[in-house]
């Protein structure tokens, strides 16, 4: 069989979703359906438009590896200039013609008896496909907190990653709800322009410096021109993220080196003794997402800015009230509350086989084996699924990594003549046991976060180890890992 003849549907657009895209067409597989509930394709990367609107992570280790480019503006990239990379590199690499935009996926459902998956939009269209990768990822749902009385506020009120274009903070008494990876980016753009600004903080985090200027002129042509610099640049930026996870593995020794650097940085920045005590961390370094910034601290001090730290009670038709009574009144509440991470692409859909749906397969929490595959799901696969986020380096690695795995199962599928391929439950059984039981004595179970699900708080979104380690362990797919199902003859599935 030809691998032309195997159909692959792809639902998401973003890194992870591209990514796959290319390493099958690279390897023959070209009937291939992305299907994108956006206009185009960016992901997290399309939706995300607030001020200040960047990545964390250095550029030339947040793109793929295939795809270098020497002409970023600055070490950690704006938006636009990701999402120009992510577009320009799936029309490249020719992705575009696979590309099926505005359309939401709202179900998958495994066929038993022709041993493939129905998948419908919301709008009614449907496709088969002899493979399903979903590459929703975990940060793409936008998390509002259901606070009381919120349907009343008579302002302007918006979640982050959906900001409007008309929406102009000058001379207006702003809310910001949420102090995460986000809100530390456009916090201080509306300090600079709001009348007043209320930040209201649950959680105070751990902070590393980025001050994130433009590249100067000589630097620009030094990267451009000098063979093996951007190589260079980029293995350094990948040790640099790799000693982070090791602090956060190793709490007592390396750990205690990270929190007193950033203890000194955020003590240098936080001059002012109350706004210090109320944006002081109460938990170990590490344990919840570290932050990078040089002047989100600074703009807490200004003297527009208020950090409140008394929990929201509710929201009246032109305020904000706390849990000790105080109503500050406003003209916008922003939400930068971060996302839905640990539900995955629930609350889409996914039947497997059986009748067996993946919100049930997952009521405890989710997992997969490596990530990546599910028992009872056959032919399914997932980039950037449970536990393969990353608090040091760049989820691109990991993504390209789950690529490369999933094209080998679908390669042996085809060599083999099988019609579907599952992972064995006694296996992924005992890879999730041995990968919840690396968590033991990390930072990450010291406290509470978005890592975590479930009665017994097991970590839902990490990895528990290296970049090195995750890249290792997919590198080769076991065939003995897996079922190979022989349900039917083959035939074509039409246009």
């Amino acid at each position: 069989m030809a691998r032309g003849g195997l159909r692959v549907v792809i639902v998401g657009a973003g890194l992870g979703g591209i990514a796959a895209a290319i390493e099958l067409r690279r390897h023959g597989f070209d009937d291939i359906r992305i299907l994108e509930k956006a206009p185009a394709p960016g992901g997290t990367w399309f939706y995300n438009r607030y001020p200040k609107c960047a990545c964390d992570v250095p550029s030339h280790l947040y793109s793929f590896s295939f795809a270098q480019r020497r002409d970023w503006s600055r070490i950690c990239s704006p938006r636009e200039e990701i999402l120009r990379y992510i577009q320009g590199v799936a029309h490249d690499h020719g992705i575009d013609e696979y590309l099926v935009t505005d359309t939401e996926v709202s179900a998958c459902r495994w066929d038993e008896a022709a041993s493939r998956w129905t998948v419908s939009s919301s709008d009614g269209r449907v496709w088969d496909a002899d493979a399903l990768v979903v590459a929703t990822g975990q940060l793409h749902k936008p998390s509002v907190p259901p606070l009381p009385a919120a349907d009343r506020f008579g302002g302007e009120s918006f979640h982050s990653s959906r900001w409007p274009d008309g929406f102009d903070p000058r001379g207006k008494r702003v809310a910001v709800i949420g102090t995460g990876a986000s809100g530390i980016q456009f916090i201080p753009a509306l300090a600079d322009q709001a009348q007043r600004l209320f930040v209201f903080q649950r959680t105070a985090n751990w902070f590393l410096p980025r001050r994130n200027r433009a590249y100067p002129a000589w630097l620009r042509a030094a990267i451009s021109y000098l063979p093996g610099l951007q190589a260079c640049r980029r293995r350094y930026i990948y040790h640099y993220a790799e000693m982070l996870t090791r602090m956060i593995r190793n709490p007592r020794t390396l750990g205690r080196i990270g929190g007193a650097w950033s203890a000194t940085f955020m003590r240098l920045q936080l001059r002012d003794p109350q706004v210090r005590r109320k944006a002081w961390p109460n938990y170990t370094f590490g344990c919840k997402r570290v932050l990078f910034s040089s002047h989100y601290l600074p703009a807490l001090q200004r003297p527009n800015v208020e950090l409140v730290t008394e929990p929201i009670s509710r929201l009246t038709s032109g305020a904000v009230v706390t849990a000790d009574g105080v109503q500050r009144e406003v003209d916008a509440v922003i939400y930068a509350t971060g996302f839905r991470a640990i539900d995955f692409m629930l609350p889409m859909e996914v039947v497997g086989r059986g009748g067996c749906r993946l919100g049930e397969a997952w009521a405890g929490a989710p997992h997969a084996h490596l990530g990546i595959t599910v028992p009872g799901f056959p032919s399914m696969f997932l980039i950037y699924g449970p536990n393969t986020n990353t608090s040091g380096g760049s989820i691109i690695l990991y993504e390209e990594a789950q690529a490369a795995y999933i094209r080998q199962a679908l390669e042996h599928v085809v060599t083999r003549g099988a019609d579907a391929v599952e992972v064995r439950p006694e296996v992924e059984a005992t890879s999730d046991r041995k990968l919840q039981a690396r968590f033991k004595g990390t930072a990450w179970v010291q406290c509470e976060s978005w890592y975590r699900e479930g009665g017994d708080g097991r970590i839902v979104a990490n990895w528990p180890g290296y970049m090195r380690e995750y890249q290792r362990a997919v590198t080769r797919l076991d065939p003995s890992e897996y079922e190979f199902t022989y349900a039917r003859e083959r035939e074509p599935l039409g246009a």
